[in-house]
């Protein structure tokens, strides 16, 4: 009887010769020489600064990384755990630079520059929301999460309190004044999405939301008068007579009910 061909050794075969070709072909393209090694701390750092003088931020932000693995301690190091972050944030990578902030004011919470890392966290996060930033989008407002303005808020207002003196200071409270606006208006802005749907009782939630998270925000007058449509349409008439006269007491020339409901602009354009 003839013998049939042996085919599973000759498959033994290839695969072998293919693995070592595989392997042979690895040291065909080895790996990029590091130009760094060997350099300074000083040497690091100035390379940084000048990387990032001509926008080249990834080349910077490699610059910094290097520097701290390879020098951990001294001012050096310090100086650029600190610039990482605005770094980072010029790298449009706002998580890296989050994290670098909250990283140096672990590491450095005496630090005589902690309050630019609290401002520098608080700066990110205010323009990384969309609406803060004041880009127009065909988004609805409704599906925007205003996280980012929160955390933003809650970075400047750390600041301020802890850093009353310091010349962040200034800045970081009209932002806080422009944050608190635009969370009112977007709170009121849902309160009249689930009004024009019909959920008045989801309506008056928001809308007392606003009202009690925001009192001093422009946004409560429509707050107001999606309270009164809302109870008025729930056949709450105590209710709707309450807030009508706290309507009429602080803005006694309202004219949203006399004209509706409708935003003639979206909630994220403040003026």
């Amino acid at each position: 009887m003839r013998s049939l061909p042996a085919f599973p050794s000759f498959f033994r075969l290839l695969a072998a010769l293919g693995l070592a070709v595989i392997v042979a072909g690895c040291g065909l393209f080895p790996e990029s020489k590091d130009d760094t090694i060997g350099w300074s701390a000083n040497k690091l750092y100035a390379e940084s600064k000048i990387a990032q003088e001509d926008g080249a931020w990834d080349k910077a932000a490699k610059y910094l990384e290097k520097l701290e693995a390879r020098y951990p301690y001294g001012r050096y190091a310090q100086q650029a755990q600190l610039e990482l972050g605005y770094v980072y944030w010029k790298a449009n990578e706002p998580g890296s630079a989050l994290a670098a902030c909250d990283r140096f004011i672990k590491l450095h919470p005496n630090h005589p520059a902690v309050d630019y890392a609290y401002y520098l966290k608080g700066l990110v996060s205010f323009n990384e929301d969309l609406g803060i930033a004041g880009y127009i989008s065909t988004q609805d407002p409704t599906e925007r999460d205003p996280k980012s303005a929160r955390e933003s808020y809650n970075a400047f207002r750390e600041l301020v309190t802890r850093f009353p003196n310091s010349k962040y200071t200034p800045d970081a409270i009209q932002r806080m004044n422009y944050l608190v606006n635009a969370l009112a208006s977007h709170e009121v802005h849902v309160a009249s999405y689930y009004y024009r749907r019909g959920a008045y009782i989801a309506a008056a939630n928001r809308a007392q939301s606003a009202l009690k998270s925001f009192p001093e925000a422009p946004a409560i007058e429509e707050a107001l008068a999606i309270l009164v449509a809302s109870y008025d349409k729930l056949g709450m008439t105590d209710l709707r007579d309450d807030a009508q006269r706290v309507l009429d007491k602080n803005f006694p020339d309202s004219k949203y009910l006399a004209e509706g409901l409708e935003r003639k602009k979206a909630w994220w354009q403040l003026w």
